[in-house]
């Protein structure tokens, strides 16, 4: 595929917002997992929480978009001049050639919680102050981004489990290739909820300690939430030289919560995205891993990446240090190996100790220097959705 540039990049996570504290944390080896001390939540684990999103505030003139998903989305478009770089291009394309795809696991389903806590126990009816459709609709995340940045270009959210903000990179490939947009913001955002809490623990996937991925004694997630975005255009190159240059999707169709034990779906995707690429596996000089901490995710993984890359590329997950970001995993993924790239830097695996012994593949504990012209990225989500995107330096 025609490389795409990415032109600029930002996200917010619980290390804080912008790409700094990220960049910071990761190179230093650190974990921004805390206690979970969420509101509702009693049962013991620990999440990645953004710092002092509950005082952030949306302008006035969004009021009906007021949730926590969309605050967290709010602070990650502040960062790092992307709004600038948004204008500027507005200005030499116009707002209708500007395409927003945005992924997400479950919106702004805090606020139905909420409302649902306030209805009338009498009758039933919500507060008349709900905002369903700006707030809690899959639709909303987009429908906002677009109203906050003056967009008017096509424009949907994609909601695919834990690849949806892997795989809108795949939506704007075939945007910009079509002709139908000369640039388009990608990103994805999820913010803590009790739904998700209590439903991953639920299902037994939730850590009690922090998530440990792949450390023998891993038990579990911990869940996170964070925004992230970048903007790509089909610009040979852009300020950095960092380009999107592969992806791959495929669909496991074996379970609704597990992946397939043998990696068959993602090492499809894989071997997707190098294919895209035009890369042989000896060209991957790190691969950032779903890694989510769970004994059956983490292995069949490394059973995907041992038979697409062999067992001599490193690689790392990063959800030790911020949680599991659910629909915004992909793009917490994705900007991080930009910033390795940029930076030299591989990440760490915070808090594995001692790697699974069934675990193959050659798992980073801490952070290294590193060359890199060629980053994979992995995103696998409930249902078998799988997406993988490959980025790279052009010199």
């Amino acid at each position: 595929m025609p490389r795409l540039a990415v032109e600029a990049m930002t996200l917010t996570n619980a290390f804080g917002p912008g790409c700094g504290p990220t960049l910071a944390g990761l190179q230093a080896g650190q974990s921004a997992l805390t206690p979970g001390d969420f509101p509702g939540l009693e049962f013991e684990t620990w999440i990645g929480r953004v710092p002092g999103i509950e005082t952030h505030r949306l302008p006035s003139r969004l009021g009906d978009f007021d949730a926590r998903n969309h605050r967290i989305i709010d602070l990650a478009l502040a960062q790092d001049r992307f709004r600038e770089k948004v204008s500027a291009l507005t200005r030499r394309f116009g707002s209708d050639r500007i395409g927003v795809i945005i992924g997400t696991s479950t919106s702004g389903i805090l606020e139905t919680e909420r409302a649902y806590r306030r209805r009338n126990p009498k009758d039933g009816p919500l507060p008349d102050d709900f905002r369903y459709r700006e707030r809690q609709n899959t639709a909303a995340p987009a429908a906002f981004v677009q109203a906050l940045l003056g967009i008017t270009g096509p424009a949907w959210v994609l909601s695919t489990a834990c690849s949806s903000s892997s795989k809108v990179f795949a939506s704007a490939a075939r945007l910009l290739q079509a002709g139908w947009c000369d640039a388009v913001i990608v990103g994805g955002a999820d913010s803590l909820c009790l739904t998700t809490l209590y439903g991953f623990k639920a299902l037994d996937l939730v850590a009690t300690l922090p998530s440990r991925p792949m450390d023998q004694n891993r038990e579990g997630i911990s869940i996170g939430e964070g925004a992230g975005f970048m903007i790509l255009t089909r610009a040979p190159d852009a300020e950095d030289g960092i380009s999107l240059i592969g992806y791959g999707e495929s669909s496991d169709a074996y379970h609704m919560s597990s992946p397939h034990p043998e990696g068959i779906g993602a090492a499809r995707a894989i071997a997707d995205g190098l294919q895209r690429a035009g890369l042989k596996p000896s060209e991957i000089d790190f691969t950032l891993l779903h890694g989510t901490g769970t004994r059956a995710n983490d292995l069949s993984e490394d059973k995907a990446v041992i038979h697409t890359l062999g067992d001599k590329s490193a690689c790392a997950s990063i959800k030790g240090a911020i949680g599991h970001t659910l629909g915004a995993a992909g793009i917490m993924n994705a900007v991080v190996a930009c910033l390795s790239i940029r930076e030299g830097f591989s990440p760490g695996t915070a808090h594995l100790v001692t790697q699974d012994p069934e675990i193959h593949s050659k798992v980073l504990k801490q952070p290294q220097p590193l060359t890199a012209h060629h980053v994979l990225t992995n995103a696998f989500g409930f249902g078998g959705s799988n997406a993988v995107l490959l980025f790279g330096r052009s010199s």
